[in-house]
């Protein structure tokens, strides 16, 4: 069954996400551990998504989220005012002088090069994001008042505690009530569901969610680690994927979950950290629609190149384009996100419609 989006003059938003926003600290060309300065940024996987759609793509887009009341969440507030994405829905905490009851999550990313892989390392604990519950957010106000035709939300906010994944389900029934389209992007992190069980408890929580999701989105690792299901020929030290092995694994996920109308995955094949080729597949109404294989792609900076992927997909979904259109949108729209440091996307609908139809990156002037 294809998409049924409402149209945009019945809604106030194109798109609202909810997600944790954190400070990206970045040492540039060096490493965390022996940086003496950081770029600032702002970044969320859910974040990310409606920012693309709202900087590259024009759209109307809102975050959901609390940051805490002080100078740091004030920093926080100054780069998201730059993104454009609407933050009237954003929850602000007082603080209490120290962090203890709140504070804004940190992320600190190097970038890798070569055959040095990029490191993350998060210090996101006792966030203000991380202590929502459900209760918190007047969903019939966004949903049924003001109006949202796509709403997407992703496997990091909800592993950051048992409230998150509670209230990102609250979030998802409100939408489907309402007759939003839902999307989730699995998102895995080792890191965040460690102290609460792994891959186990990851996969109880997003099997929990994925009855109520219309189009589902991963990686190879995120299809297995969170969802729980098997690639044949998969081994986390083999870094070439098979894309028929994703079919067959996107076939028993739409027989699991046939409320599943569209599934989307990137390939990745990391040679180096500054080489990857990059690929898309995406299954809608029974068929598989590939991005050809971009080989030996140089990459920037690899944060947000799936958030990427997932925003310019949406963004044709929304425009009415055919799901070829959308996994071709994705994939480009990630590729070139990848060029350019930080964790959102810095470049426009025109340069992503450029590389879509085969142009070089000749100067342009």
């Amino acid at each position: 069954m294809p998409l049924e989006i409402k149209s945009p003059q019945q809604c106030r938003w194109d798109a609202v996400a909810l997600g944790e926003v954190m400070l990206r600290l970045d040492p540039g060309c060096t490493r965390i551990r022996t940086a003496r300065q950081f770029t600032v940024w702002e970044g969320g996987g859910e974040y990310n998504v409606v920012r693309g759609l709202r900087r590259c793509f024009g759209l109307r887009t809102a975050i959901v989220t609390s940051i805490v009341d002080n100078e740091i969440g004030r920093l926080l507030e100054d780069l998201m005012l730059q993104g454009g994405v609407d933050m009237s829905h954003v929850r602000w905490v007082p603080f209490d002088g120290i962090g203890r009851s709140a504070r804004v999550g940190l992320n600190f990313t190097e970038r890798g090069f070569g055959i040095r892989a990029a490191v993350g390392c998060s210090d996101r604990a006792y966030s203000a994001a991380s202590q929502m519950k459900p209760g918190d957010v007047d969903w019939p106000r966004i949903f049924q008042q003001e109006g949202v035709r796509w709403f997407h939300c992703g496997g990091i906010f909800a592993a950051l505690s048992p409230s998150t994944a509670e209230l990102a389900i609250e979030a998802m029934q409100a939408a489907r009530d309402a007759g939003t389209i839902v999307s989730f992007d699995l998102n895995f992190r080792p890191s965040l569901w460690k102290w609460q069980g792994g891959s186990a408890r990851a996969v109880e929580v997003n099997r929990r969610i994925a009855p109520l999701v219309d189009v589902m989105i991963g990686n190879e690792e995120d299809f297995t680690a969170a969802l729980g299901f098997q690639v044949p020929g998969l081994d986390e030290h083999i870094s070439a994927i098979d894309p028929a092995n994703f079919k067959r694994m996107i076939a028993e996920a739409v027989k699991t979950f046939p409320n599943f109308k569209i599934v989307a995955t990137t390939l990745r094949n990391a040679k180096t950290a500054t080489l990857n080729d990059w690929g898309a597949i995406l299954w809608a109404e029974g068929q598989f629609y590939e991005a050809p294989l971009r080989e030996n792609l140089e990459i920037f900076d690899r944060v947000g190149g799936g958030d990427s992927f997932a925003s310019g997909m949406i963004y044709a979904l929304l425009a009415g384009k055919s799901p070829q259109e959308a996994v071709l949108y994705g994939a480009a729209h990630g590729a070139l996100a990848m060029t350019t440091p930080g964790d959102t996307s810095m470049v426009t609908l025109k340069e992503v419609e450029a590389v879509i139809h085969g142009k070089g990156a000749r100067v342009v002037r």
